[in-house]
């Protein structure tokens, strides 16, 4: 494997009234409508909490503050690239009136229990969706501090 299919990623794992946030998109490789957490490439000179606020952002309009990481979770991708994600957890005691996608690939917005989750016509993007709302059910709360400011 080569360099350039190794990806380091992030994702917004955003619960509000026990419901999660999932952004509706287009799979490059299949075409097919999906449904994923906020999530996306670390861009170069970005620190990982500077990444994931700005794919929230872009992806769903809203500017929230992490109050937890769930770890670090793997894929290796049908399209041959490994991706390496960090995982954000988002709990808004509170939500704006107005907000909206700025990123014209995120299709709609969808606030979801785990159960209709589950029953969605729409499929998730990888497993890592359904693998990050098990760890955050099951309580996993890690603290920011244990990710070191770049040096």
């Amino acid at each position: 494997m080569s360099r350039a299919q190794l990806h380091l990623t992030v994702a917004a794992i955003v619960c509000y009234q026990q419901r999660f946030l999932l952004v509706e998109e287009t799979d490059k490789l299949s075409a097919k409508r999906v449904l994923n957490q906020p999530a996306g490439h670390v861009e170069q000179d970005e620190d990982l909490l500077s990444a994931v606020k700005r794919e929230l952002l872009e992806e769903t309009g809203l500017q929230l503050e992490p109050s937890a990481w769930l770890g670090i979770s793997q894929l290796h991708a049908a399209n041959g690239h490994r991706y390496v994600r960090v995982n954000f957890v988002f709990e808004p005691t509170a939500l704006p009136t107005h907000y909206a996608p700025q990123d014209s690939d995120i299709k709609a917005l969808h606030w979801l229990s785990r159960e209709e989750i589950s029953r969605a016509s729409l499929p998730l993007r990888s497993a890592l969706v359904s693998d990050a709302i098990a760890l955050y059910c099951q309580g996993v709360r890690l603290p920011l501090q244990l990710i070191q400011a770049v040096r």
